[in-house]
């Protein structure tokens, strides 16, 4: 167990729907609860729900356009950066050093260098593993893999080989998140790279969270035969897994629903036909929805059974506890548009700025890497 899920405790689960006051005082609504099924009669146990606690701390500042947070399990960090192409390397000062440049990444509107992932492998070369990139090139997203080598402060990446190309890009809706699965498989957010024809479209990998082996092969369990996973999706660009191995993903809207979705394998989830919450029995709704300018939501963590949710528009942090259909926002417009959130040590959460990205509105020393604690 991770050192932020080591905060949680086991409670029996809650199955029924709940509004709780959020601490920062601001009125969110309700989230129905989701119910856990329990063997045997005995009641299924969920993780104690954390939140944040205290004042968060800079842990690395001048960061360009910083995407994605890579916690390393040997130990220290690398964060992709969207527009300069390279993945850094946090150093224990809170400097941070070059690693590599991703050179057939092409930056252009949201596309760049996105999410990174890695998979632990003995028999790369550097005998660590392989880091992931999913990138934007000058005809496609498309990901690859560098085996990493070294030790904390000075992690090294070799030479690149192709895990999959052919997904739609544009100047936006690249989606971009990676991450490995409890099954082993590598997942990938696709957007509609701005064609809504694309979520719909089978034979397209646009509008898609995609489900792969770890050399982009397909495999035999997904629902289509194909790389699909599930469809309909405009633009989501946060994936996490939560303890008993449900898939949550986070999904920009377009005029009026930001959402949060448990994703079922082969379910459409209704883009571009419907937006948030639909009574049409073709699409999944979403878990929880927001008006877009509270949320633009991108990078999302699960902590025990908590939710974290970083907002880019929305300038804050939401958090979601699915078992008590809690749902609450922390830091909102302090520290301006934020990207990306990871499990930090020591319960901890991190959570890194992006106000460099055209956007926002950048202050001196942007963007920058924050950690809170979390406890129950």
């Amino acid at each position: 167990m991770s050192g932020a899920a080591g905060v949680a405790l086991l409670l029996a689960a809650c199955t029924s729907p709940a509004t709780v006051a959020p601490p920062n005082g601001v009125s969110t609504g309700t989230l129905s609860a989701r119910p856990t099924p329990a063997p045997s009669g005995t009641p299924a146990p969920v993780l104690l729900p954390v939140k944040p606690t205290g004042d968060p701390m800079v842990v690395a500042s001048g960061l360009d356009v910083p995407w994605s947070i890579l916690r390393l399990p040997a130990g220290g960090t690398l964060i992709s950066l969207r527009d300069d192409t390279s993945i850094v390397e946090l150093l224990a000062d809170g400097s941070h050093r070059l690693v590599t440049d991703v050179s057939d990444a092409v930056p252009s509107g949201e596309g760049g260098l996105l999410g990174l992932a890695f998979l632990a492998d003995t028999d790369a070369d550097g005998g660590l593993g392989w880091v992931y990139a999913y990138f934007t090139s000058t005809s496609d997203n498309r990901i690859e893999r560098m085996p990493l080598g070294g030790k904390q402060g000075t992690y090294a990446l070799g030479a690149s080989e192709s895990v999959l190309t052919g997904i739609p890009k544009a100047g936006n809706h690249d989606g971009g998140r990676i991450a490995f699965g409890p099954d082993g498989l590598l997942y990938a957010t696709a957007g509609d790279a701005g064609n809504t024809d694309n979520a719909q479209d089978m034979a397209s990998l646009g509008g898609k969270i995609l489900r792969m082996t770890p050399t982009g092969a397909v495999p035999t369990d997904n629902p289509f035969g194909t790389l699909v996973y599930s469809y309909g999706h405009r633009n989501p660009q946060g994936i996490a897994w939560d303890s008993t191995g449900q898939l949550w993903a986070s999904e920009f809207g377009q005029n009026a629903w930001d959402e949060l979705n448990q994703i079922v394998p082969g379910s459409n989830y209704g883009w571009p036909v419907v937006e948030g919450v639909s009574d049409d029995p073709r699409f999944v709704s979403p878990v929880h929805e927001w008006p877009t300018s509270e949320a633009s939501p991108s990078g999302i963590a699960i902590v025990g059974d908590t939710i974290f949710m970083a907002s880019l528009r929305g300038e804050r942090l939401w958090r979601v506890v699915p078992s008590t259909g809690e749902v609450d926002e922390w830091f909102v417009n302090s520290f301006g548009r934020l990207r990306d959130v990871v499990s930090g040590p020591d319960a901890t959460l991190w959570f890194v700025s992006n106000n460099t990205d055209g956007r926002g509105e950048p202050m001196s020393g942007d963007d920058r890497l924050y950690q809170v604690e979390v406890a129950p």
